[in-house]
C-alpha cells in the first residue's frame, strides 16, 4: 500500500506587497481573496473583469502558488500576454513559469511533448487555413468527386464544416441538418472526405487548427498517465470569457480540473452572443451545476457608462429567463441626458439624421473616432455609407470590407456592368468565373471570343429602329450602341466552352437576354434579382459559410438599387461609394479622425463616447431568423445588451417606419420588441421634422 505524502505551500516573502483592498471595489476583492475551489465570477459590462483576473493570479502567486502550477486560458495570446505583464507590474516575480494563452496554444504545446501517443512525431506541421484548403481540395479531386460538375462545397466551406463538428461534438448530420442543410443530399460523400481528409493529416503529419484542441484532448481521455500529469501539474486554472467557450473547450477544462477543480471562470452570460460560431450558452449557466461546490461572485460596479444608460442596459436584459441575474451600477455621475430614441419615415431619412447628428458631435468636441455606429447585419448599413461619402464624413468600418465592396456584390455587379457596357472585360471575366469549369484562362479565352465575335457584327437597320429615334450619328455611335437591339445571350452562345460548363453556360446566356432583353436593361433591382435566383444563389451556397447572411446583404442590395430606374446611374452610385474617401481601414493611422461603423458582433469589447444603434425594427433587430424560438430571441436580446453597454456618454436608438423592399415595395417596420420592454421614462423621444 502506497503512502499519500503532501508538499505543504511555502509561503511567500512577498505576501503583504499588494494592498488589494485598496486597489480592488469590494465585489472585486470577494473574486480576488475567495478560498481555493471552482468559482464563477460573473462579471458585468465594464466592471473591471481583467483586473479581477490579473489581481487573482498576483494574490496567488503571494500566496504562495508555483507559477508552473497555473494555467490561464484566454481567447487570445495578446490579452494573456497583457495579464501576465500586469502581474509583473505588481510583484517583482518571474511569472513566466505559468502556462498562458489560448485553449489551442495550451492544446499546441501539450501536442508536442506528448502527440507521439497519437502517433504524430513532435515536429508536426500547423496548417494555415490556405494550407487547409489546399490539402481538402486534393482530398476531393483524389475521391472521385468533381465539384465543376456538381455543386460540391468548396475547400472553404468544408473546413468550415469540419470545424464545426469538432468544436461543437456533433454528428455530421445534425450539423448539416441546421446549419447547412442544401448539403444534406451529399452527407455520405462529405463524411468520405473527412475520413480521407483525416488520414491524409496523419499520413502527412499535420494538424490543423481545430486539430490542437480536438487531438489534445483526445490524447488526455485515451491516455490516462499523460493526462494525470497535467492534472498534477496546473493545480489552479483560470478561464477568461467563458461564455464564450464551446463545447470541447469546456470539455478540457472539466478534464484538467477533474480531481483538484481549483478552476476559476470569469465571464457575462449576458453577452454571450456567438452560438453562430459554436459558442455554447450552457457552458456558463450550467456552471455551478457540473461543479455544485462553486461560489459564484458578481461584480457588477461599471466604471465606464452614465447611470443614465446603465438603466435603459438593466431593463433590457431584465427580460431574459436564461441568466444570472444581475444589476449594473455606475460609478460615474449623471449626465441628466437620457438616451435617446428616435423614429424615422425610412432608412434614408435614418441615414440624414445619424449623419447631421454626427457633425453637431463634432461641433460640440467629440472627435469622429469616440462616434460609433452599430447594427445587427453588416447590410444595415447601406443608406448610411452612402449618405456619409455624400457629406464628405469620413468612416471606417470594423469589418475592414465596405458593403459595395464585399465579393458577392461586386460579383452580381459584374452581370449589370457588362449588360450596360459590353466592352467591360473585368466585369466578363469575372462573371464568367462565377461557373462550373471556368478558370483564369478559361475566361481569357472566352473573353478574347467574345471581342471576335463583338467586332464582326455590323448594326442590321431593324435594329436601329428597335430603339427608337437615333440619337448619335453613325460616326459618333459606340461600341456599346451598336450592341443594343441584339441578343446577348445568342452571341454569347457562340462562343467555345467545354462541355462540363455548357449547361451553365446557357443559363448564363438566358439570364443576360432576361436582364437585358434587346440589350435594353431591365430596372437594376429587377436585374438583380434575375441574377440571383438564376445563377449566384447556387453558387453562394457552394462557395461561402455565411450563405445566409450574403443572401440577405443580396437582398438588401435589390432593395436599395429600387431607387434607381436606370442601370448606369446605380453603377454610378456604386462607384462614387467605395471611391470618395476610400482611405479610412482598421489599419489607417492613429491619427485620421474617422467614425466607426461596426455590426455588434464586432464591437464587443469596444467602448465609444457616443454610440447610434440603428435598423431597431422586429425583423432586423432582432432579426428575422431569430423569431422562430425562445432561445434565438433571447441571444438577440443579449447582443442588443452588448451594443447598449459600448455608450460611455451618449446613446441613440433609432428605428424607420418604413424599409424598401426589393419585390413588394415599401414595408411597414414594427419598433424592436426591444425598445417597448424598456420603461418609457428612461428614454428621451425625439421627434424629427424637416426644415
Amino acid at each position: 500500500m502506497s503512502r499519500q505524502y503532501t508538499l505543504q505551500r511555502t509561503h511567500s516573502a512577498l505576501t503583504g506587497a499588494i494592498d488589494y483592498a485598496t486597489e480592488l471595489n469590494e465585489q472585486q476583492l470577494a473574486a480576488v481573496t475567495a478560498t481555493p475551489g471552482p468559482m464563477l465570477i460573473i462579471a458585468g459590462a465594464g466592471s473591471g473583469k481583467t483586473r479581477t483576473l490579473t489581481y487573482r493570479v498576483a494574490y496567488l502567486l503571494e500566496n504562495g502558488v508555483d507559477a508552473r502550477n497555473i494555467l490561464l486560458l484566454t481567447f487570445t495570446n495578446k490579452a494573456a500576454r497583457q495579464m501576465l505583464d500586469r502581474v509583473a507590474n505588481l510583484l517583482p516575480v518571474d511569472a513566466a513559469g505559468i502556462w498562458g494563452g489560448t485553449f489551442h496554444s495550451i492544446g499546441n504545446r501539450m501536442l508536442r511533448r506528448h502527440g507521439s501517443a497519437l502517433g504524430y512525431a513532435s515536429g508536426f506541421t500547423i496548417m494555415d487555413r490556405e494550407d487547409q484548403k489546399d490539402l481538402i481540395a486534393t482530398v476531393v479531386a483524389s475521391s472521385g468527386i468533381d465539384p465543376k460538375e456538381i455543386r460540391f462545397p468548396k475547400a472553404d466551406v468544408l473546413a468550415d464544416i469540419f470545424s464545426f463538428v469538432v468544436n461543437t461534438e456533433r454528428p455530421m448530420e445534425e450539423l448539416l441538418s441546421e446549419k447547412f442543410p442544401y448539403f444534406l443530399p451529399l452527407l455520405e460523400q462529405i463524411k468520405d472526405v473527412h475520413a480521407r481528409y483525416e488520414r491524409k493529416k496523419k499520413a502527412t503529419n499535420s494538424l490543423d487548427f481545430d486539430d490542437l484542441l480536438e487531438k489534445t484532448l483526445r490524447m488526455l481521455v485515451e491516455h490516462e498517465h499523460i493526462a494525470r500529469v497535467y492534472r498534477r501539474q496546473f493545480q489552479f486554472i483560470l478561464v477568461d470569457e467563458y461564455q464564450d467557450t464551446n463545447k470541447i473547450q469546456a470539455d478540457f477544462i472539466d478534464l484538467l480540473a477533474r480531481e483538484h477543480q481549483n478552476v476559476m471562470v470569469v465571464g457575462d452570460d449576458a453577452q454571450s452572443i456567438y452560438s453562430w460560431r459554436g459558442a455554447n450558452f450552457q457552458n456558463i449557466l450550467e456552471f455551478p451545476i457540473r461543479y455544485p461546490k462553486a461560489q459564484v461572485f458578481r461584480i457588477e460596479l461599471n466604471y465606464r457608462s452614465v447611470p443614465e444608460i446603465l438603466e435603459v442596459a438593466n431593463s433590457a436584459i431584465a427580460t431574459n429567463v436564461k441568466q444570472f441575474k444581475k444589476n449594473l451600477s455606475a460609478t460615474r455621475d449623471s449626465k441628466a441626458m437620457k438616451p435617446a430614441l428616435i423614429a424615422l419615415n425610412d432608412g434614408s431619412e435614418q441615414a440624414q439624421f445619424v449623419a447631421q447628428r454626427i457633425l453637431e458631435l463634432r461641433d460640440e468636441g467629440v472627435e469622429l473616432n469616440e462616434i460609433a455606429v452599430l447594427y445587427r447585419a453588416h447590410y444595415h448599413a447601406v443608406e448610411l455609407q452612402l449618405e456619409l461619402s455624400r457629406r464628405g464624413i469620413p468612416y471606417q468600418i470594423t469589418s475592414g470590407i465596405r458593403f459595395f465592396e464585399q465579393a458577392h456584390i461586386k460579383d452580381v455587379a459584374s452581370f449589370i456592368r457588362f449588360v450596360v457596357n459590353p466592352h467591360d472585360e473585368v466585369a466578363f471575366k469575372r462573371m464568367a468565373r462565377l461557373l462550373p469549369g471556368i478558370g483564369g484562362k478559361s475566361a481569357e479565352n472566352l473573353w478574347k471570343g467574345w471581342e471576335r465575335e463583338f467586332a464582326a457584327s455590323p448594326l442590321p437597320v431593324a435594329a436601329v429602329a428597335d430603339r427608337g429615334p437615333r440619337t448619335t450619328t453613325p460616326a459618333t455611335e459606340t461600341s456599346a450602341d451598336r450592341i443594343r437591339g441584339y441578343s446577348i445571350g445568342e452571341r454569347l452562345l457562340k462562343l467555345n466552352v467545354s462541355m462540363r460548363s455548357k449547361k451553365m453556360w446557357e443559363q448564363l446566356a438566358q439570364t443576360l437576354d432576361e436582364i437585358a432583353p434587346k440589350g435594353k436593361p431591365n430596372p437594376p433591382s429587377e436585374m438583380i434579382v434575375s441574377v440571383v435566383e438564376a445563377i449566384y444563389d447556387d453558387y453562394a451556397k457552394a462557395n461561402f459559410t455565411n450563405y445566409e447572411l450574403r443572401r440577405e446583404d443580396l437582398n438588401q442590395l435589390a432593395a436599395f438599387a429600387r431607387q434607381f430606374s436606370d442601370a448606369q446611374e446605380f453603377l454610378s452610385q456604386l462607384a462614387l461609394i467605395s471611391n470618395v474617401d476610400a482611405e479610412p481601414t482598421p489599419n489607417a493611422a492613429a491619427d485620421k479622425e474617422a467614425v466607426n461603423l461596426s455590426s455588434v458582433h464586432q464591437a464587443k469589447g469596444l467602448e465609444f463616447h457616443t454610440v447610434f444603434v440603428i435598423w431597431l425594427t422586429d425583423g432586423m433587430f432582432p432579426s428575422s431568423r431569430s423569431l422562430e424560438t425562445s432561445d434565438a430571441i433571447e441571444e438577440e436580446r443579449r447582443l442588443f445588451y452588448v451594443a447598449i453597454t459600448r455608450a460611455r456618454d451618449e446613446l441613440y436608438l433609432s428605428y424607420p417606419h418604413m424599409r424598401l423592399n426589393a419585390g413588394f415595395g415599401d414595408v411597414f417596420q414594427r419598433p424592436s420588441r426591444f425598445l417597448k420592454e424598456i420603461p418609457n421614462e428612461l428614454l428621451e423621444d425625439w421627434q424629427v421634422s424637416r426644415s
